[in-house]
């Protein structure tokens, strides 16, 4: 009996020392010694009794993040080290004390708020040296420190929107865009607005298009609109990203193209398709060549502008682009003529007929000429039939549509003309393109008469 009471008494001598050690060490601590705290410490670490409790952790997490925002240490080398293994201790604390009961006393609550302070004040510096992938990392544990200090209401407001801004930018620039988009969603999801954090909803917005999350993509857009009404991102639809963002060619037709999977009577996504689709067989720019595909590109252009028409009755726009696209074609066919018409005349000498294969490609070149011309005339009757409609309904056109008519009714003249000449021979033909031609060519003459209406008027 008196062996097990001096067991027993030896066993609550060392209890009572060992929590002596912490008291003497935490105290020190008060007088901001931190030096000597982690010069004890260190030393008590060794000892195996000392290191089993989770005091020994959260004690070395105040010592080390103390020192880490220390004057000497703040944003250096040295106390970003201590900050890591001020982090690595109170990971270990908060698995032996999951309640964290320790971080509510005064002394040891310091831990985690210096060492809070240290990542954002380390993870901000590199923000603003744009070192993104070294800020990144320390904002993140910010992050995860800030919501430990305001679950343990050590911080008093409900969210930490400045590290949660810091956190997303650095995650975004860094390429860690699924991280960006975590703390970006917190920041929405709370509403967050005013200068600064428009970028929120800008991100998310083109994020969630990015990973086809439609839902998740209009929630964002619809909140952006909401808390900055004058930006006209927001206005921006589903077509408008599928456009916009795809840099190239291929992947601009593909993004639309999964738009019309879905939504085949989509307008905007057929008219757009359209249009990138004729942007690239009508290039302007300088040695631009036509792609291998154009015949079947054509074709997919001509079905995406007639679908356009159909779903939106009384609209232009899809038949002046067809028509357009038809003339332009046409007027390389008419230098394709022309050269060798010249070429022809400098080949053949005086008083002797063409060859007979120059004679064929002559007379392929003309029909093919009037071929591509009158691809154009179907859909310039139809936009100037819609124009003169209007202007009957209306009593006038703005002045883009009344340019737009004369431009129909001045090549449908030509059309005509071109088609009345090729039916030599034909006088039934020739009387009928004719008085289409007179038809046209005397519309053209009176669309200066049609009241110009102000732009954005109000239909009678």
């Amino acid at each position: 009996m008196k062996k097990l009471l001096v067991v027993s008494a030896v066993c609550l001598s060392g209890l009572v020392a060992t929590a002596q050690n912490y008291d003497n060490i935490k105290n020190q601590l008060l007088f901001n010694k931190f030096e000597q705290a982690k010069t004890d410490f260190d030393k008590a670490f060794t000892n195996a009794k000392f290191a089993s409790k989770a005091e020994a952790f959260i004690l070395k997490t105040a010592i080390y993040a103390g020192l880490a925002m220390s004057d000497a240490n703040k944003d250096k080398p040295a106390g970003i080290q201590l900050a890591n293994e001020a982090d690595a201790a109170f990971k270990k604390y908060r698995e032996m004390d999951p309640e964290m009961k320790l971080v509510k006393d005064p002394v040891y609550q310091n831990g985690p708020v210096n060492l809070y302070s240290a990542f954002y004040s380390g993870g901000y510096e590199d923000y603003k040296t744009k070192s993104w992938q070294a800020g990144y990392e320390k904002l993140k544990k910010a992050v995860e420190l800030s919501d430990i200090l305001i679950a343990q209401k050590v911080f008093n407001s409900p969210l930490d929107t400045n590290v949660l801004i810091l956190a997303a930018i650095t995650a975004e620039s860094s390429d860690n865009k699924e991280d960006a988009a975590k703390y970006y969603v917190r920041l929405a999801d709370a509403k967050v607005d005013g200068e600064g954090f428009e970028s929120v909803y800008r991100f998310l917005v083109s994020y969630y298009f990015g990973k086809k999350d439609i839902p998740n993509f209009e929630k964002y857009k619809t909140l952006g609109a909401q808390l900055y009404p004058k930006s006209e991102y927001f206005s921006f639809d589903k077509v408008d990203f599928a456009a916009g963002l795809a840099t190239n060619f291929d992947d601009k037709v593909k993004a639309v193209e999964e738009i019309l999977a879905t939504d085949p009577d989509n307008f905007k996504a057929n008219q757009v398709l359209g249009e990138i689709i004729y942007d690239t067989l009508n290039s302007e720019k300088e040695g631009a060549v036509l792609p291998s595909n154009a015949a079947d590109l054509e074709k997919r252009m001509v079905a995406s502008f007639t679908k356009a028409a159909s779903v939106r009755a009384n609209y232009e726009i899809p038949f002046l682009y067809m028509g357009d696209h038809f003339i332009n074609k046409a007027a390389k066919t008419n230098d394709a003529r022309s050269a060798h018409a010249a070429d022809m005349k400098a080949r053949t000498k005086p008083g002797t007929m063409a060859s007979k294969e120059d004679i064929a490609k002559r007379d392929m070149l003309d029909k093919k000429y009037g071929d591509d011309l009158d691809q154009a005339r179907e859909p310039y009757e139809k936009a100037g039939a819609i124009l003169a409609d209007r202007a009957a309904k209306e009593g006038g056109l703005e002045l883009r549509e009344k340019e737009q008519y004369k431009k129909v009714a001045n090549y449908l003249s030509e059309i005509y003309g071109y088609k009345r000449v090729q039916a030599k021979g034909k006088p039934a033909d020739q009387a009928k393109f004719q008085a289409e031609e007179k038809k046209w060519n005397e519309i053209y003459d009176s669309i200066n008469a049609i009241k110009t209406l102000k732009k954005g008027h109000d239909a009678n």
